[in-house]
């Protein structure tokens, strides 16, 4: 899953890809390099983030949504919103996936998902993106997330979506502790027991400094490890900045993994 921000402020990209044309030009690049799928959001959610208005995360996306439904089929698109507004627009101009760090917080979510027959990515995020990093605490945050993302799916199906349909994501970063990321990554499995696919996105973030000392710019190869491990450990998407380069350090982790001697 390869990340486009059309946001001013993202801590990855620093706005690069607010023109529209620069934004088209990504997400054909990411195609180009492996991306299975393209995240395109425009609210940062990063740590002590503040919120955007509803008017103002319409206005980002509008132009990108618009020049991404002109363009010839490619590289299937998901939101990533809280907003079941914007995951409506984003839905009609082909969107096939809604990616909702909120797992579905607003009311409306739900319904709408389910009535287009569209996917879900649940996320769990204790708090709000501006406090979120705030003393984090759990009792254990392996089944503390396994038990708030079983919640979410079970409200998902019961508002009408498809468990098929369903993927989860732990949240690395999103009210965790940089202890409290690594265990949850090393239990993965545990999540995955829930039986659907686990998402994982690792790229570029504070815990990859915690553990490189590298500033942003230079987290891709620390994102790529972790990253690795991740799938090692079950998950089945990695959402990532660096696409050609993950894309190529797991066909060649597989391939030696796989083994291939006479």
């Amino acid at each position: 899953m390869g990340i486009l921000n059309v946001t001013p402020d993202s801590f990855a990209d620093h706005g690069r890809h607010m023109d529209v044309e620069a934004a088209v030009a990504r997400v054909q690049t990411m195609a180009s390099e492996g991306a299975a799928i393209c995240d395109v959001g425009a609210e940062s959610t990063r740590p002590g983030a503040s919120p955007v208005s509803e008017d103002e995360e319409h206005r980002r996306l509008a132009p990108v949504l618009d020049a991404l439904r002109n363009q010839p089929p490619g590289i299937p698109v998901s939101i990533d919103t809280r907003r079941a507004s914007v995951a409506r627009a984003a839905l009609d101009a082909g969107a096939v996936l809604v990616n909702d760090v909120s797992a579905g917080r607003d009311p409306a979510m739900l319904p709408l998902v389910a009535e287009r027959e569209a996917a879900i990515c649940l996320m769990h995020m204790r708090g709000e993106p501006a406090t979120m990093q705030d003393d984090p605490r759990y009792d254990d945050v392996v089944q503390d997330v396994a038990a708030a993302l079983e919640g979410r799916m079970e409200a998902a199906v019961r508002a009408g979506v498809h468990e098929e349909h369903i993927i989860l994501d732990p949240g690395i970063g999103f009210g965790k502790t940089l202890a409290h990321n690594l265990a949850l990554l090393h239990g993965l499995p545990r999540i995955t027991l829930l039986g659907r696919p686990v998402v994982v996105g690792v790229s570029r973030k504070g815990m990859i400094g915690m553990i490189t000392g590298r500033e942003v710019e230079d987290r891709m190869a620390g994102s790529i490890g972790v990253g690795l491990a991740a799938v090692a450990a079950g998950a089945a998407v990695l959402r990532v900045h660096d696409v050609r380069e993950t894309a190529d350090a797991l066909a060649g982790w597989t391939a030696a993994r796989g083994g291939g001697g006479a």
